[in-house]
């Protein structure tokens, strides 16, 4: 972990010049940047994967004439035709769960006194009137929330809010551009009709896409209890990722 100190501190240093005291809350964004470049390669890849399942809507739509009456046999041709087209259903989790060793890395290093053995200099650095190694509690008894500390954390909370509101727009359009992912899209004969064709998702999505367009929301509550410094990653990088999709999605 002294080595990520290190390299956070000496990258603070080169920005010392331009952001002042904020100079590793500066630096933190940049390697949140570098981070994000990196599971660029699988992002782009992600976005294939949903295109992909696009291109398996015709495909889709007639299993579900096949087999509307028969739900338990959908459900594995629905399976069974994602495994031979190689598509993932949750073929976006890959890149999220390659940037948490980055946010634990920040978590540890800014919410211990000492690292190898010595006074953690990191501490004493801030983002604006906020120290990044503080917490929102922290912010609150010191100043409340309209102190400086406060303020910074609601700033932190507005960005949050307008990114989930972007990204919770994103999602509906790409579940409503995927209808087999939640079962929308089925015939309009309706129950007990002749030509009914009931609706059901890819086997085992179904409870995960019901509350995927209000995880952004829950970025909330990370921002709140973590470190400052683990909120400023969770943050940007949540930024970043809106981007991403909707250029990759375009």
């Amino acid at each position: 972990m002294s080595v990520f100190a290190g390299l956070v501190e000496r990258l603070a240093d080169l920005l010392q010049p331009l952001f002042g005291l904020s100079a590793a809350a500066a630096a933190i964004v940049l390697f949140t940047a570098f981070v994000r470049l990196l599971v660029h390669p699988l992002s782009r890849a992600a976005a294939r994967g949903q295109k992909a399942k696009a291109r398996l809507q015709p495909k889709i739509a007639e299993l579900r004439r096949r087999h509307g009456r028969d739900p338990e046999k959908l459900r594995r041709a629905l399976l069974d035709l994602h495994t031979r087209e190689k598509v993932s259903p949750l073929a976006g989790v890959l890149p999220s769960l390659l940037q948490l060793p980055a946010f634990f890395v920040l978590f540890y290093l800014f919410s211990n006194t000492t690292i190898g053995g010595r006074p953690n200099e990191l501490l004493g650095h801030e983002l604006f009137a906020a120290p990044l190694g503080g917490r929102w509690t922290d912010a609150l008894g010191d100043g409340g929330p309209l102190g400086g500390a406060g303020l910074v954390y609601l700033g932190l909370f507005a960005v949050v809010l307008v990114v989930a509101a972007f990204s919770y727009r994103l999602t509906k359009q790409s579940m409503a551009e995927n209808p087999a992912l939640t079962g929308a899209g089925a015939g309009a004969g309706g129950r007990g009709g002749r030509g009914a064709v009931e609706s059901v998702p890819v086997p085992g999505t179904g409870p995960v896409m019901k509350v995927m367009p209000f995880l952004s929301f829950f970025t909330l509550v990370t921002v709140a209890v973590v470190p400052l410094a683990a909120a400023l990653y969770v943050v940007t990088s949540m930024a970043w990722g809106v981007v991403e999709r909707a250029l990759l999605h375009r």
